[in-house]
């Protein structure tokens, strides 16, 4: 392979240019699961915030959780009910604490989840999930209620089940909206007046903070075994607002990035985004068995090939990685490889098995 970075820390016969830097394509996650552990530790849970102002309009800020899923929302309207909310005469919902159109390099305009954009305010990974058939247009979750941003959606779709991503930040706001105003009514919250759009009212303290029930650990978990990738990149903006303050940025988001990786180890690179979607995002096998050194207590979080292997995948057009660790001699062995050109996608696989022998 002329393109190939490959290394096994415990023995240098198996490494295949090791400090020349390659595209990581998801691989990159590691990295980025590394930096959000090391800045708010494993148990740190992200928040959103509830306002109710004096004409009886319930504002949510979103501060860019990004595992607000349907079920979360119904924990949410539980502590709202608990705290006496009976009736709200708005909903308003404040997706300021992110710059307005971020441009998150190597994120494409498809429709495929993957493709789906950061933002303040999520739900379900901005992605819905729809079935067209000769009936009609309905929610492909049962936890998740039709709505009309929705159905609107779902309207070029041809016939079938479908997950496609929410296209910018502001219908992104729009559908977490929608879906809760639903959700309140059904829970037996009298919901009256229009959906709202804009900055919340915080002239007081918040009517309730909610705290994610999963923990940071749990959120990478399932951004490395799905290799999700809004997960990434709103762990990735955030640890810009965590340096630079709001609202995120891009531009915040790769300086901090790049200046915790340099402090880190030293290295005079620039990143520029946490999923692994940018080909201008470059690392070799070397650093990338640095990174696994420094990830080791938090390798379980890591999808698992076999009983031997822990690891992530790395796949974009022309690209294929791989990178974790082999259980060898006792002790889990970090490896890595970053291919460059066209190859069968599970030569990767096969290669881990191979030097495990």
């Amino acid at each position: 392979m002329s393109r190939a970075s490959l290394l096994v820390a415990d023995n240098k016969k198996y490494s295949l240019r090791p400090n020349t830097a390659y595209i990581p394509a998801s691989t990159m996650k590691i990295l980025t699961a590394l930096l959000a552990l090391n800045a708010w530790k494993p148990e740190h849970r992200f928040t959103t915030e509830f306002y109710l102002d004096d004409e009886q309009i319930l504002w949510i800020k979103g501060y860019g959780d990004p595992y607000l899923t349907s079920e979360e929302l119904d924990k949410i309207i539980t502590e709202l009910k608990r705290k006496g909310l009976t009736k709200i005469t708005g909903l308003g919902v404040d997706d300021s604490y992110f710059s307005a159109n971020l441009r998150i390099d190597g994120r494409s305009k498809s429709n495929n989840p993957y493709d789906a954009p950061a933002s303040a305010l999520s739900l379900n990974f901005n992605t819905i999930s729809v079935i067209k058939n000769q009936r009609g247009t309905f929610s492909a979750e049962a936890q998740t209620p039709l709505t009309k941003f929705m159905y609107d959606a779902a309207k070029k779709l041809p016939r079938g089940k479908h997950r496609v991503n929410i296209h910018n930040q502001a219908d992104a706001a729009r559908y977490f909206g929608e879906v809760f105003a639903t959700k309140l009514q059904e829970q037996g919250i009298q919901v009256s007046g229009h959906l709202l759009e804009g900055r919340a009212r915080l002239h007081k303290p918040p009517f309730y903070r909610h705290y994610n029930s999963h923990q940071l650990q749990e959120v990478i978990k399932s951004m490395l075994h799905y290799s999700n990738n809004f997960i990434a990149n709103q762990l990735f903006l955030l640890l810009g607002a965590k340096h630079y303050g709001a609202p995120v940025s891009i531009e915040k988001a790769q300086q901090s990035y790049s200046a915790k990786v340099k402090r880190l180890f030293s290295w005079e690179q620039k990143f520029y985004e946490g999923a692994g979607l940018s080909r201008k995002n470059k690392l070799s096998a070397q650093q990338l068995v640095t990174i696994l050194e420094h990830f080791a207590p938090y390798k379980n979080l890591l999808k698992s090939q076999n009983s031997r292997i822990l690891a992530k995948t790395g796949t974009l057009t022309g690209v294929s990685s791989y990178a974790g660790y082999l259980y060898k001699n006792s002790k889990w062995v970090p490896f890595a490889m970053l291919i460059n050109q066209p190859i069968d996608i599970n030569f990767r696989q096969r290669l881990a098995q191979e030097l495990l022998n």
